[in-house]
């Protein structure tokens, strides 16, 4: 059992609870708010974070929390949890099932617990470092594929990594990958981690749209972070990847687009805040019962139950 299984459950406890919350507004008529950088929020994502604070706080109240909608508190506890209530607003607000509740724990600036949880899917991924990653109970594993020519790779909107200056990246990608299907958000990394998926990448990404993915990638034998490889929630970017696969994709994603003279910095709006390092953790907008089982990287199929 891993030293982690405590923080592991309280966390899978509270996601539960808030995606029931969650579930009270969905496909319901809701009032839509606009946030300083343009992105959605409702009811519902404040409500799901209150709830939220609310469980880790009662069981862990000497530990930070950093949320997407109320900000940073005890920014200096070693212990840092990393939320997103509602990862897709734009998802949930037209009825689309595919909006996550995220948790992350990071401690000393290591993820060592993660929870996604999908309430409208009924599907949670969750980790804990040391005890494998699980797919509603199932011990999963990322693809061992290494030909990206059979892969597939997720993204959430093409539109971002223009802005962001990786079209020219995510032109190679599309070009020598298999199939590249959109509209993935935190659906998409979790697809990685449990072998459904080959990579996902995301131009632009803030801590708390990323806070469970490094341990979820990491048991399941793959990685989570910035395009240059770093294991990291704080990189402003984020792909997952399984280790086979990663050879072949790591040249790609060091494209970068070349600058155009006078051209100016476009504002958030995908997965952005109003600050696109992650450094500014305040106000922007971005499993299963056994949970025991073998370590990552097990030669095994992605799917096997153990």
């Amino acid at each position: 059992m891993s030293e982690w299984t405590r923080y592991l459950d309280v966390a899978l406890d509270a996601a539960f609870e808030a995606g029931r919350r969650t579930l009270t507004h969905f496909q319901t008529p809701l009032e839509v708010e606009s946030k300083a950088d343009a992105s959605p929020v409702t009811i519902a994502d404040r409500e799901a974070e209150t709830l939220l604070r609310q469980r880790l706080e009662a069981v862990f109240p000497e530990h930070g929390i950093v949320g997407e909608e109320f900000g940073r508190s005890r920014p200096g506890a070693a212990h840092q949890w990393y939320l997103d209530p509602i990862d897709g607003t734009k998802s949930f607000i037209r009825g689309v099932p595919l909006y996550a509740v995220l948790l992350g724990l990071e401690v000393d600036g290591r993820v060592e617990v993660g929870v996604v949880h999908f309430p409208a899917l009924g599907e949670t991924v969750a980790a804990a470092s040391g005890g494998g990653t699980r797919w509603n109970g199932r011990r999963v594993y990322a693809r061992r594929a290494a030909d990206l020519r059979a892969a597939y790779v997720g993204y959430t909107e093409a539109a971002s990594f223009a802005r962001h200056g990786r079209a020219a990246a995510w032109r190679r990608v599309q070009a020598e990958c298999a199939y590249a299907p959109g509209w993935c958000d935190a659906y998409g990394h979790a697809l990685v981690a449990s072998g459904r998926l080959d990579a996902m990448l995301d131009p632009v990404m803030k801590p708390w749209d990323a806070g469970p993915f490094p341990v979820l990638l990491r048991e399941a034998g793959g990685r989570f972070g910035s395009w240059d490889g770093r294991e990291t929630i704080h990189g402003g970017e984020a792909v997952s990847v399984s280790d086979a696969l990663w050879p072949a994709l790591a040249p790609l994603l060091a494209l970068r687009d070349e600058a155009r003279p006078g051209a100016d910095a476009v504002p958030g709006g995908d997965r952005a805040g109003e600050d696109e390092s992650g450094e500014d953790e305040s106000g922007g907008n971005r499993a299963g019962e056994d949970r025991s089982g073998a370590q990552a990287g097990d030669d095994r199929d992605p799917l096997r139950v153990d």
